[in-house]
């Protein structure tokens, strides 16, 4: 079972829990636990098979039990009870935008309701109308949550599909002697969901690498079978496909499976005008037949007279253009980043404690992060008031202090996560919000709002002055909640006006700012700053989705806020202010 699958347990077990209404921590213990494998870099299968799955933060004895369970059997019996003793259906009534725990457990208890199937109609039926707190708008928002949910079926996080096809090539490369096995397609190029993983390994025996692929365990079918392609469906529902090609095609056939169909259709028309053709074999001249290239993208690239272009911006959106002036953007690289500007711990919803979230980011070479535990409208998220939040910076300045004495140059910066509340306050006293070193705003409430409500909300939060950046600004959590109604074009003229950096939210489930709302923030002269969110000390990780994100937006470092060395950003948020 890969980390996805043992993340996956761990949030159903937690929101199952919920549901019956367990104790609070030790749902709690089941979220951070989901939080923390979902986040960590290296597989679980590999750290148990080195014996170092003692090792991880936040993971105990008893949920550790858990997880070597699940990586023996492939299954966890606590999860098997659990889903015995309640409905399993009512994890999919929990994908419905607006429907929590509490909500499902009602529709379950009073109306028996155990599938979205019977939710949509008892909403349309207005059954729900007569239950606590449910009214004729609860309904509708149920209804349009529905929907939504329907059109986001068949696609999976950029994260999930990389760990699965990451799973898939450690296994070809365990089970045979393939030169290089590589992800290709909307992988490779960092698109923000996949629908199907594309493969490509090179080797010159293809058979064995085709029989090799379609036996893999977590296959649930063969869908087709060649000579030197495959496709199989997964038992996760993913379908991958493999193409066995020979090393002298290695450049072609990673630029072929790589680019857009727009992008490779203006590869062709350029390789046609200039008497060539390009497939996934190689460039040959049309009359010859001549093989010009194919060992590497380069080559290939460079037969139609361009630069290499980065598999993030081969979408068909100028890239070639660009190219040929020679205005392609400089690539931003992830040690470009000096720090992260958008982190929890276990103040409010996060997994670990302030100490450990800093360490972590001093190991990964940073300079500053941001501790932003959200303001108290957060209540499921134990958010802090204001006392706490005041203990919270004391304690801070106390920890600076200890590194500053330890001789280490990085910095805590005094922050908060504040919700910009439905009339467009924040959700934060002055007395707080004065002391700062960076006010981190953003929506988690209302979503049903009308386009122009929602956005006089952020402007209004905006205005007052006292947000530096607006975190993950549409709201959306990719495959299972749309973005809310916004005019991004508003809101970007505001944070012009008002001096305000929009965040590129690093988790995969958000990626928010998207590929084209980075572009227009990029064009339009507002910085971003690429923040992770991170609520686990490995979560931190998360950076490189964001960079990858910023690259197919366009960005450079001169873009991006938290680019900046310490002193710059710091002179930047005080000139903001003024």
């Amino acid at each position: 079972m890969e980390n996805s699958g043992i993340a996956k347990v761990f949030t159903e077990i937690a929101e199952l829990l919920e549901i019956k209404g367990d104790d609070p921590f030790r749902i709690r213990s089941y979220k951070n636990a989901a939080m923390v494998v979902e986040g960590l870099t290296q597989s679980l299968t590999s750290l148990y098979e080195q014996g170092g799955l003692n090792g991880i933060p936040g993971i105990g004895l008893g949920l550790r039990q858990k997880i070597v369970e699940m990586l023996e059997t492939g299954a966890c019996a606590f999860h098997d009870e659990l889903l015995k003793e309640l409905p399993a259906g009512l994890l999919d009534i929990l994908n419905v935008r607006g429907v929590g725990p509490k909500k499902a457990a009602l529709f379950y208890k009073e109306l028996g309701i155990s599938t979205i199937e019977a939710l949509e109609k008892a909403a349309a039926a207005h059954a729900l109308a007569g239950l606590s707190h449910i009214g004729k708008k609860t309904e509708e928002n149920i209804l349009k949550g529905i929907m939504e949910l329907k059109t986001m079926t068949g696609r999976v996080t950029l994260h999930s599909a990389m760990q699965t096809a990451e799973a898939i090539i450690k296994y070809l490369k365990k089970t045979t002697n393939a030169g290089d096995v590589q992800p290709a397609g909307s992988i490779r190029r960092w698109t923000e969901s996949i629908g199907d993983i594309d493969i490509l390994a090179i080797s010159s025996e293809h058979e064995r690498i085709i029989d090799a692929f379609v036996r893999y365990p977590e296959a649930k079918e063969t869908v087709s079978k060649g000579d030197t392609k495959a496709a199989i469906a997964l038992k996760n529902g993913l379908r991958v496909d493999i193409r066995v090609l020979d090393a002298d095609s290695y450049g072609s056939a990673m630029q072929y499976f790589t680019g857009s169909k727009s992008h490779n259709v203006i590869i062709r028309e350029m390789a046609k005008k200039k008497g060539l053709k390009i497939n996934e074999y190689g460039v040959f001249d049309e009359k010859t037949g001549e093989r010009l290239a194919g060992l590497t993208e380069a080559d290939v690239y460079k037969q139609i007279g361009l630069p290499l272009i980065l598999p993030e911006y081969r979408e068909g959106r100028g890239e070639i253009e660009a190219a040929l002036a020679g205005n392609l953007p400089k690539p931003l690289e992830l040690c470009d980043i000096r720090g992260d500007l958008h982190c929890h711990t276990d103040e409010s919803d996060g997994a670990h404690s302030l100490r450990d979230m800093a360490q972590e980011a001093m190991r990964l070479g940073y300079e500053y992060m941001a501790i932003t535990d959200h303001s108290r409208a957060i209540g499921v998220a134990h958010g802090l008031d204001a006392k706490r939040a005041l203990k919270q910076m004391d304690e801070i300045d106390a920890f600076n202090a200890s590194l500053k004495k330890a001789g280490k140059r990085f910095v805590v910066l005094k922050s908060a996560e504040v919700d910009i509340r439905a009339d467009g306050t924040l959700d934060h006293e002055e007395a707080v919000l004065g002391r700062l070193d960076c006010v981190v705003g953003a929506i988690h409430s209302g979503w049903n709002m009308t386009m122009a409500e929602m956005t006089g909300r952020i402007i209004k939060g905006l205005n007052t002055g006292r947000i530096d950046i607006l975190a993950h600004p549409t709201g959306r959590l990719i495959g299972i909640r749309s973005a809310y109604q916004v005019d991004m074009n508003a809101i970007m003229e505001t944070a012009i006006m008002t001096g305000v950096a929009l965040e590129l939210n690093s988790s995969p489930e958000r990626l928010d700012l998207n590929d084209v709302h980075c572009r227009a923030a990029m064009e339009k002269g507002i910085p971003v700053a690429i923040s992770t969110d991170a609520h686990s000390a490995s979560q931190l990780s998360n950076m490189t989705y964001g960079i990858h994100t910023a690259r197919r937006g366009w960005l450079e470092k001169k873009n991006v806020l938290n680019a900046r060395p310490l002193k710059e950003l710091l002179t930047w948020l005080k000139k903001r202010r003024s």
